[in-house]
């Protein structure tokens, strides 16, 4: 499971994306599953592998973080202009080369021997998926039509679904039985395949609307924004840090991020983000939930295995099955919650939901209890979190989906979908703080416990969003049924 390449409203780009029935339908789903397959199960191994390359790479505690993150970074500043890139130039030519420079970055990492090599070809792996996640969906969109389009989605969300399940179980019995590099290499047949089947038999369509051209600069100030706040967050949990230099870097990025928004604002209906929409309060309020209850959940799914490995013992594989129960109940739930809020509005349910995950956070504050096993420390908040997540996750998307009107629906689902991923980016910064800590099991404990507190705390505040801010909204699909 993570947020790094799965957002929660990706699958409304599919629906946002204009059709022409392909010939090869079949060849074109396997295609899409296959490229974002390795974007979803990439974004999900490196967790369970974190320890094994500070081992072998000696990464400390801001590499660590960066080993994320570089990833996260470059994904969530740049997936934004994937979309729109694939309209404009070839929505397969845009997919296909998204793979190609995920795979030639791939082999960078697994032959990586130092940590700025990996951190550089993991920069230019979350390049890659930027350019190939959007584009997957798109070609999805674009190439089925009416109830098939939705029967694809929802088998692309299924894959999807078990890809973020067995991601960190396949990379923790990769790095036990053979290496960390291993984790990388098992992407090449993976993009191949993809790649081949999209070259061979999708065809190529883009949508490019007259006079509208790509939002290059705004695309630029979001990443330098979003790079320079990041390693000051990073750096600031690193001993002997400059204090000088971290806090220009930070008021610099948050400069930057003004201009960025001031651009956008510009750009109107033209803007990578569509600032616009922040008129309406529903959306508000869903982007805030959004942003930090995947904070919360980012944190834990990368916090979790590296103190269930350091702290107690466990192997990686172990430790990557630990979150299997999240993607699992998700997955189950979802359906049934699509159909309560279809009926009793999203409201309740995202208040709930949230509430039931911050709930869930506070319960891994019996992680080192003496005597304490996976069954009394580890599942029970891995359960309740679950359970929380499968409440929210239907009625956010359709939540999203129902605040907007038709022309901006694949904007504000892009949007949302970042925010989830900035969520985690900067969580995932903050985590370096713990990671700092991991010389000592009592520390390192203490300060997991610290963050679960403080990943409930985000928790409770995406409830209070969802309750003072989100009203509940009729349903389109209903409305059209």
């Amino acid at each position: 499971m993570s947020t790094a390449a799965l957002g929660p409203c990706d699958v409304n780009l599919a629906r946002a994306t204009p059709a022409r029935p392909c010939r090869h339908p079949t060849a074109t789903l396997a295609a899409s599953i296959l490229g974002s397959s390795l974007a979803l199960i990439d974004g999900s191994v490196m967790n369970v592998a974190l320890p094994a390359l500070d081992r072998d790479l000696h990464a400390g505690p801001e590499g660590l973080a960066w080993l994320i993150n570089a990833y996260l970074l470059t994904l969530t500043a740049l997936i934004l202009l994937g979309g729109p890139a694939g309209d404009h130039y070839g929505r397969r030519r845009l997919f296909l080369t998204g793979i190609g420079l995920f795979l030639g970055a791939s082999l960078v990492c697994a032959a990586a021997p130092t940590l700025p090599i990996i951190l550089a070809g993991r920069a230019a792996q979350g390049i890659g998926a930027a350019m190939l996640m959007p584009n997957s969906l798109a070609l999805l969109g674009a190439g089925f039509d009416g109830e098939a389009k939705g029967q694809a989605i929802g088998t692309w969300a299924g894959v999807g679904a078990l890809a973020s399940a067995v991601g960190p179980l396949i990379g923790g019995w990769l790095v036990d039985a053979v290496g960390w590099r291993a984790i990388f290499l098992v992407n090449i047949p993976v993009g191949l395949a993809a790649a081949w089947l999209a070259w061979r038999f999708v065809p190529e369509s883009r949508d490019h609307r007259d006079g509208a051209q790509l939002d290059w600069l705004g695309a630029l100030l979001g990443t330098a924004s979003l790079g320079l706040c990041t390693w000051a967050l990073t750096a600031a949990a690193k001993p002997g840090t400059d204090q000088a230099l971290s806090n220009g870097a930070a008021a610099i990025g948050f400069g930057l991020m003004g201009a960025f928004g001031w651009l956008e604002l510009k750009r109107g209906e033209n803007a990578l983000v569509p600032l616009f929409l922040v008129r309406n309060s529903t959306f508000v309020g869903v982007t805030l939930l959004t942003f930090l209850l995947y904070a919360a959940l980012g944190g834990l799914i990368v916090l979790l295995p590296f103190v269930l490995i350091r702290a107690e013992g466990y192997s990686a594989i172990q430790a990557g099955a630990a979150m299997l129960p999240v993607p699992i109940l998700i997955g189950l739930g979802s359906r049934l919650m699509g159909r309560i809020a279809a009926q009793i509005g999203a409201r309740l349910p995202l208040g709930v939901g949230a509430l039931i995950v911050a709930v869930g956070l506070t319960l891994y504050l019996r992680l080192g209890m003496p005597g304490a096993n996976y069954w009394r420390e580890v599942l029970p908040g891995t359960l309740v979190v679950a359970l929380g997540m499968a409440v929210c996750v239907a009625p956010l998307t359709t939540t999203v989906m129902n605040s907007v009107n038709a022309d901006h629906l694949g904007a504000a689902s892009g949007f949302n979908s970042a925010v989830a991923r900035m969520g985690g980016l900067i969580a995932t910064a903050l985590l370096g703080f713990v990671f700092a800590e991991e010389g000592s099991r009592a520390a390192l404990v203490s300060s997991a416990h610290v963050a679960a507190l403080v990943g409930a705390g985000l928790a409770a505040l995406a409830s209070a969003s969802a309750f003072l801010l989100i009203r509940n909204l009729p349903s389109k699909e209903a409305a059209h049924g």
